[in-house]
């Protein structure tokens, strides 16, 4: 299996920024794995010693809450179910070590892949802090006059929201 085969922007949509840290979620790591979470999980509890808090860490209940419609579990006061353990959340050392949990040539692959879309967003987010500080500098040089041209140039540096779906039956006339 190449690379090729799971984009990075398909990654980069998987990177969650939790605590202060951009991870990624047992679920989602285990989808691109192409094993069952519970496997994952089991590989990374056998290996506990391999994965530090600064590498993995369980989320509390609050964070589940709050990411709960991201990875669709149903309520735990569901009787059909729900997630009846935290989810994992891995770092990106954490993801570097899973590649010697689950030895396999498509964790090797993914792995890879993974670690192109940290590289890729840290550099993303580098160029972005140079562009922001580059332009308060020349904010500071300038006049009052050019503040409407700067609020511009801010605007345009935020990215835009990704467009919303529609809902619903369409009328074809």
């Amino acid at each position: 299996m190449s690379t090729e085969l799971i984009p990075i922007e398909r990654i980069e949509t998987k990177i969650l920024l939790l605590r202060g840290q951009k991870v990624m979620l047992d679920k989602d790591l285990a989808e691109l794995y192409g094993v069952p979470t519970k496997i994952l999980k089991r590989a990374v509890t056998r290996n506990l010693d391999r994965f530090p808090i600064d590498f993995m860490f369980l989320l509390d209940t609050q964070e589940v809450t709050t990411l709960r419609c991201q990875f669709g579990t149903s309520k735990t006061s569901d009787p059909r179910g729900g997630t009846r353990y935290a989810p994992m959340a891995f770092t990106e050392q954490g993801v570097a070590m899973l590649s010697s949990v689950l030895n396999s040539p498509r964790a090797i692959q993914v792995n890879i892949a993974i670690m192109r879309a940290f590289m890729r967003l840290r550099h993303i987010l580098a160029s972005h802090t140079d562009l922001a500080r580059k332009l308060d500098e020349l904010e500071q040089k300038y006049d009052k006059q050019f503040s409407v041209v700067f609020e511009a140039l801010r605007e345009l540096m935020n990215p835009p929201e990704p467009p919303r779906p529609t809902i619903g039956f369409e009328v074809r006339a």
